[in-house]
């Protein structure tokens, strides 16, 4: 990777991730939730120290803010590793994957963030270092070109992308240990945020943790976001502590409702609801209707939406159910009602 990568990197490093770093866990016992993840991936780590190699490569995949990127880490410390840290986008050449690959040492974990968008030619460097721990160099040009390979150290990719259906299926298929990381249980998002106020030093009620865990969407990310606005908003209208009443002014500032659906929420349902007669509609079209990008609609907006009950998809488009009419104080049309039997 060249410097100026990795400056444009750490310039564009949002606020919100080194926030959500600050309150990272380290180990298993603080990491909560993610049951049968956690325990396959401690059983592949034991078998890995058992034998003295490394680990499989492992895929992680699941909506934005899960703990993909903690679980890494968390890897990585079990295995007595180091850890790199890069991204898809990050890696624009197959000459900066083989830097990265040939500065690494035995057992050391490569950690790819985002990587469904590691370009095409990167993905073909890296599938004989993959399988076989080798890079495959071309010297020369032409009918006098021939391949040099180099040996790399054993060594384990740990991958991350919120959207497995657009990796190709020989990359996919490189990863041992493939696991998906689900919303999180109301309880133990509780039990985050209730842990992460400890962290940050500031005083909170029961009740409020449980405000802050309801209307978190199920995401350790978007709680603790909250978490933090809550607190600033306590210190700068309350004396300091937290409470019930602080946190619901906080979030209605913020526009987060009692289901934690925010304005990009409300405005993809309305869309539906308003524009398209509930539906069924494409999602382009709504796209278009809110002037949102469909990768964000797919990866951010829906699966929320989707856990809830509050949208459908189907063959012919997105529907909105009837608890997203409920949810407005709308009543669900009976030409809805017929369609949605039917599907």
């Amino acid at each position: 990777m060249t410097k100026d990568t990795k400056r444009k990197i750490e310039e564009t490093e949002p606020e919100e991730e080194m926030m959500f770093t600050s309150l990272r866990v380290s180990d298993w016992q603080g990491f909560l939730g993610q049951g049968q993840v956690k325990e396959s991936l401690k059983i592949g780590i034991a078998a890995a120290k058992k034998r003295k190699e490394a680990i499989e490569h492992i895929l992680l995949y699941g909506p934005p803010g899960l703990g993909k990127t903690t679980l890494s880490h968390i890897i990585a410390k079990e295995m007595g590793s180091n850890i790199r840290v890069t991204s898809g986008p990050a890696i624009e050449r197959a000459g900066d994957l083989a830097s990265i690959l040939t500065n690494l040492e035995n057992g050391d974990v490569l950690f790819i963030d985002e990587v469904h968008r590691l370009n095409k030619v990167v993905e073909e460097t890296l599938y004989p270092a993959m399988e076989d721990f080798a890079l495959d160099i071309v010297l020369g040009k032409g009918p006098s070109a021939r391949t040099l390979r180099l040996d790399l150290p054993k060594f384990t990719i740990i991958g991350a992308t919120t959207r497995i259906g657009l990796m190709s299926a020989p990359l996919r298929d490189r990863f041992g240990l493939v696991h998906r990381l689900n919303f999180y249980d109301p309880l133990d998002l509780e039990k985050i945020v209730e842990n992460a106020a400890k962290k940050l030093k500031v005083l909170i009620d029961a009740e409020s943790i449980k405000q802050i865990a309801k209307r978190g969407r199920g995401t350790p990310r978007i709680a603790l976001k909250l978490l933090k606005r809550a607190r600033d908003f306590a210190q700068v209208k309350g004396e300091g502590k937290i409470t019930e009443e602080l946190v619901h002014e906080a979030l209605k500032m913020l526009e987060v409702d009692e289901m934690g659906l925010d304005s990009s929420d409300r405005r993809f349902l309305k869309a539906i609801i308003d524009k398209h007669g509930g539906g069924p509609v494409g999602l382009e079209t709504i796209a278009s209707t809110i002037s949102e990008d469909v990768g964000t609609l797919e990866e951010v907006v829906e699966p929320y939406l989707l856990q809830i009950g509050f949208l459908k998809r189907t063959s012919r488009g997105r529907i909105a159910t009837a608890a997203a009419y409920e949810h407005f104080g709308k009543k669900l049309p009976e030409e809805s009602k017929k369609q949605q039997k039917l599907i």
